[in-house]
Formats: structure tokens, sequence, C-alpha cells
């Protein structure tokens, strides 16, 4: 990682085009302005991980008990719907 001492102003550039200036600083933290392509997608690190999480979870094996609650023989995804009257 690389650590950096910037005022406010000051800015840094990234390969690629991608600026990020210090917008202000305060005890509160720091307001940071990023200007990058309209292709790079810009995240914040907290969001990410959620994302990153979520997807995992989605990907994971379902348990099928329930299905057998439902009475849908072993193997069916989902119960089919009833049809139109």
């Amino acid at each position: 990682m690389l650590i950096l001492g910037r005022r406010e102003g000051d800015s840094i550039i990234i390969d690629g085009g991608i600026r990020i200036v210090v917008v202000s600083c305060d005890r509160g933290g720091v307001r940071i302005g990023i200007d990058a392509p309209s292709h790079v997608k810009i995240l914040r690190g907290e969001i990410a991980d959620q994302v990153k999480s979520e997807n995992e979870r989605a990907a994971a094996p379902v348990p099928t008990e329930w299905l057998a609650a439902l009475g849908a023989p072993a193997g069916t995804s989902a119960p089919s719907p009833a049809p139109d009257a």
C-alpha cells in the first residue's frame, strides 16, 4: 500500500487517467473527488465488500429440504405454477 500526505487541492494521478483530489479535510474526515473515465467502476470499500458477500451467498448451494415440505419431487427447483383457468 502506498501512503501519501496530501493537502486540500492536492491530487494524485493513477494509471488510466484516474485523478483523485483532496477536496477538504477536517476532524470528521477527508472528502475526496475522483475523476475517472466512465468505464471505470468506482465503489466505496464497504459497498464492494457487501456486493462480494451477496454474490457469494447467491452462488452458494441452496438446501432443498423445503421443497419436500411443499410436496415437490427431489431435484425440482420450484413447484410449477397452477395453469390458468
